[in-house]
């Protein structure tokens, strides 16, 4: 999170999902953990287990907002709505406060007929009524500030966008409606993991991923709905996505394609007028996931899995950079090629940053392309403004099916299972001359890659922030056991390993006979040590 706040001056993350619907606020659980699932109860095609939790985990949320500039997005549960269950946002607001951004208000209601959530009959006109409903139960002054966070409507695809308009819905909570949402993920891969739905071959779903006009024709889906945001002075933004619904795809939600798909669909959704996407991250078996943390805590090992949509994320940051005031243009690169598309970024109407893509693989270089570009000048009407000189960012990886190891600006977060966090590496920005007098500058652009372009070293300190990532030490200890050393240097000529004449025991808590058998491998460990010594002198 440190990472992503130095280039973009915040994170905001969602906590909620089909858990929010059926969780339940506890003070306390009986084995003093702070959440539990019920894994005998799950419900719907991703078997989502209800949940309880305790206000501790929304204390370590405000902890984490005290050290890295986090706001959050929380849920309501709605699948009981007689009464609702406010508890949440009570404790929410009051733990979280000005870090809390939103609250949920259900999580994709146009499937909860198809889960068996809802009678046949439900439909966006029942979901404007429940809204109501929760409007007047949050009467309570306890409620004062978050009966205007509430999101909405949270729809995937199941009912048209405009059907949901149509009944008035924004008008009508104009002044609880903190952002208006949806969800949707281009693709599923249910059958593989919940046995839903028809199978499909990750492979051959592949090239989806490495065409621009995926993003684009997803994006176009809801054009009116941003333009009618718009027009209603509201922020819509797509409240959860990734790569496919239920994991995503091995080979491909993992993979350096997957990094320039996120980049490409987020910038989509900006040129689009969203106003802001989050990626939905999982548990330890989910290929999508922005990073993956280790089974063991940090103190030991350096076994984090940093994902291609963390790169995404990262990039992400640093083309729009942290003014807040970014404008994005697909310009339609190549002729509109489909495999390297570009965009342009403005501020206060001048442009900033450029960002291409290249999705082709080629290890001979004959798909690596160069792209020119020239500011002002020619037809336009105005003077020319090209500079003499631009910085660039590359994003690269030997392959679009590559693992892990991608490099930014020569800077990586190594393997699968390798990382603590921290990019690693020197920085290596390129300065790229341009030809003022022709009005002109080229480009190179890998294959496959993707360049930032910096139009101006303000936009690349701004993108940049200030220093290295802050990083945060643990306030909890879990290594109990195991925790002696020995020098390295020591044991190399210990021939310790002749204990095993004598037996060896365990040094495991419980085992039988640990300490009669440590204190006895001990004592033959120095008696060993004796004789060496006495045979060398």
């Amino acid at each position: 999170m440190a990472n992503l706040q130095e280039r973009s001056g915040g994170v905001r993350i969602r906590v909620g999902g089909n858990t929010q619907e059926t969780a339940k606020l506890v003070p306390e659980l009986s084995d003093g953990r702070i959440l539990e699932k019920d894994l005998s109860q799950v419900t719907n095609p991703t078997q989502t287990p209800p949940l309880v939790f305790t206000p501790d985990l929304l204390y370590m949320m405000a902890n984490i907002s005290s050290l890295v500039n986090v706001h959050w997005f929380i849920g309501i549960p709605f699948f009981q709505t007689t009464p609702f269950d406010l508890s949440i946002a009570v404790a929410g607001q009051e733990i979280l406060g000005e870090s809390l951004l939103g609250i949920q208000a259900a999580n994709e209601p146009d499937f909860y007929v198809a889960h068996g959530h809802r009678p046949e009959t439900y439909n966006q006109y029942d979901y404007f009524g429940e809204f109501s409903d929760l409007i007047a139960a949050m009467s309570g002054s306890e409620n004062d500030i978050n009966r205007r966070l509430l999101i909405g409507p949270n729809t995937a695809d199941q009912w048209s966008q405009q059907d949901v308009w149509n009944t008035g819905f924004v008008d009508a909570y104009s002044d609880n409606l903190a952002y208006l949402a949806f969800e949707r993920y281009p693709q599923d891969n249910c059958a593989a993991t919940f046995d839903e739905g028809s199978a499909v071959d990750p492979q051959q779903m592949f090239p989806f991923y490495l065409d621009h006009s995926s993003s684009v024709n997803l994006v176009a889906n809801y054009l009116n709905s941003t333009a009618y945001a718009q027009s209603k002075g509201k922020q819509l933004i797509m409240f959860e996505t990734n790569t496919a619904s239920c994991g995503g795809f091995p080979g491909i939600s993992d993979s350096f394609g997957a990094a320039l798909w996120g980049l490409d669909y987020a910038l989509q959704l900006a040129h689009a007028n969203f106003s802001g996407v989050l990626m939905h991250t999982g548990g330890q078996t989910v290929y999508y996931n922005p990073f993956t943390a280790p089974p063991t805590n940090e103190s030991t090992y350096h076994q984090w899995t940093v994902g291609p949509i963390y790169y995404s994320a990262l990039i992400m940051a640093e083309v729009l950079g942290p003014s807040n005031a970014s404008q994005v243009l697909d310009i339609g690169a190549n002729g509109g090629n489909i495999y390297t598309p570009g965009y342009a970024v403005y501020e206060q109407a001048t442009p900033v940053r450029l960002a291409l893509f290249n999705f082709i693989t080629d290890s001979s270089g004959g798909h690596d392309y160069y792209a020119t570009f020239a500011i002002g000048g020619g037809d336009t009407g105005q003077p020319s403004g090209t500079p003499a000189q631009v910085k660039v960012k590359y994003f690269r990886a030997s392959s679009v099916s590559q693992k892990g190891n991608y490099t930014w600006a020569g800077q990586t977060f190594g393997d699968n299972f390798a990382s603590d966090g921290r990019i690693q590496g020197e920085e290596d920005i390129q300065t790229i001359a341009c030809d003022q007098s022709g009005n002109i500058c080229s480009i190179y652009v890998p294959a496959p890659g993707f360049a930032l372009v910096f139009l101006t070293d303000d936009a690349l300190s701004e993108s940049e922030g200030e220093g290295e990532a802050q990083t945060f030490s643990t306030t909890a200890v879990t290594k109990l056991h195991n925790t002696a050393t020995v020098d390295p240097a020591v044991l190399a000529t210990s021939n310790g390993h002749h204990a095993v004449l004598d037996g060896l025991g365990s040094t495991s808590p419980g085992s039988n006979d640990a300490t009669s058998k440590q204190l006895h491998a001990s004592l033959s460990f120095l008696c060993i040590c004796a004789i060496t010594l006495a045979y060398f002198i």
